[in-house]
């Protein structure tokens, strides 16, 4: 299985109990849950409601961003609003325009919600609901309400033009393929009623109280609060989403906190050593080391925190299932612009063993 696959897999099972895909399908509602410690910020869960509804079929959205539902006449004012939620971690209730995988548009209220770790109060998830819009919809006159005939015989070509990028570059020149769209007549904003409200309001705690009862057994309790200790350094979800850009094999650690624990772990860290997220994450980085790693060279790392310098070293470590790799260690203070050490980041690039060619991790820009 591809190993992005694995981590988007990893991202639900470890934190909710068997039975608690079978339990969310079973609510009436169309949501998705995505995951932002993963690159791309992709979604991990997608109620049979939804793909009902997108006509998408499952494969085809575990493991992609939801702007894959967005077209030509989605208001990029409103996606900013999305973005700005996430980067705050706090809850938002939004009308938005979307797009079917036929291409057909529909008007739907978007309820957003973070689901928090009971424990340390990081974001572990988002939940996002959708409850169409109905009765507001015009094209020409005609409904676009689930039931309106004209509703589905309508076919916009440029409206799968998938934005797959970011950058406001690019969703321009996507917005400016409008030449299958200018019967298109749909008003900028189409405010949903206050039962619709309701109702999304209602799925979101349904939705919770699923994921809370499923994550008692694991032991991995969420929350639709963020309940932190006192003290702890949290890496928010928008600097999570940027760092999943980057796509070498790196930690991030607390210098302020006991033990100077790991509190951001790439996903190339991950399919390194073979540990998931939860098993990394408030762990000392000596759990990588063992019976033939050499002493000097951990007294060397040791040295050089305590002098809040940087250094490189080679070092023996181990995987999860026990089997070792030599990797380039390149630790470093991040510090603010007092010079005050914010946390520390360790990057491991993996040394060529013999008779194994060496692969360079491909670099890209937060």
């Amino acid at each position: 299985m591809d190993s992005h696959l694995v981590l988007i897999e990893k991202s639900f099972d470890t934190c909710y109990s068997i039975g608690a895909r079978e339990a969310l399908d079973e609510l009436p509602e169309c949501f998705t849950i995505t995951d932002p410690s993963i690159s791309g910020h992709p979604i991990v869960f997608a109620s049979s409601c939804f793909l009902k509804m997108s006509r998408y079929s499952e494969d085809e959205v575990i493991g992609r961003n939801g702007r894959i539902f967005q077209g030509p006449k989605t208001n990029r004012r409103s996606v900013m609003e999305i973005r700005e939620a996430i980067r705050e971690e706090r809850a938002l209730q939004i009308s938005l325009l979307n797009y079917r995988k036929d291409g057909t548009p529909f008007w739907m209220l978007f309820h957003m919600c973070p689901v928090f770790c009971k424990e340390d109060g990081r974001v572990v998830h988002f939940v996002a609901v959708q409850v169409p819009i109905l009765g507001r919809q015009r094209l020409n006159g005609t409904s676009l309400s689930e039931e309106g005939s004209g509703f589905r015989e309508i076919v916009f070509g440029s409206c799968r033009r998938e934005v797959c990028s970011d950058s406001l570059v690019d969703t321009g020149r996507v917005l400016s393929l409008d030449s299958d769209t200018r019967g298109l007549n749909i008003a900028e904003t189409c405010e949903a009623s206050e039962a619709e409200k309701r109702r999304a309001a209602s799925a979101i705690k349904n939705i919770l109280s699923v994921l809370t009862q499923h994550s008692e057994s694991t032991g991995k309790l969420v929350c639709g609060k963020r309940c932190s200790l006192p003290g702890a350094t949290l890496v928010s979800s928008s600097l999570n989403i940027s760092l999943g850009r980057i796509k070498q094999s790196f930690v991030l650690t607390e210098p302020h906190l006991p033990d100077m624990p790991i509190v951001y772990a790439s996903d190339a860290f991950l399919e390194l050593t073979g540990y998931a997220r939860n098993e990394v994450l408030g762990r000392n980085c000596r759990f990588l080391s063992g019976v033939e790693t050499n002493s000097s060279v951990l007294q060397k790392i040791k040295e050089s925190i305590q002098t809040e310098q940087a250094c490189t070293v080679r070092i023996l470590n181990y995987r999860k299932n026990k089997s070792t790799f030599r990797n380039l260690l390149h630790i470093s203070p991040v510090r603010n612009a007092t010079d005050s050490i914010l946390c520390g980041c360790a990057d491991r690039r993996r040394v060529q063993e013999p008779g194994k060619a060496w692969i360079e991790p491909r670099e890209e820009a937060a």
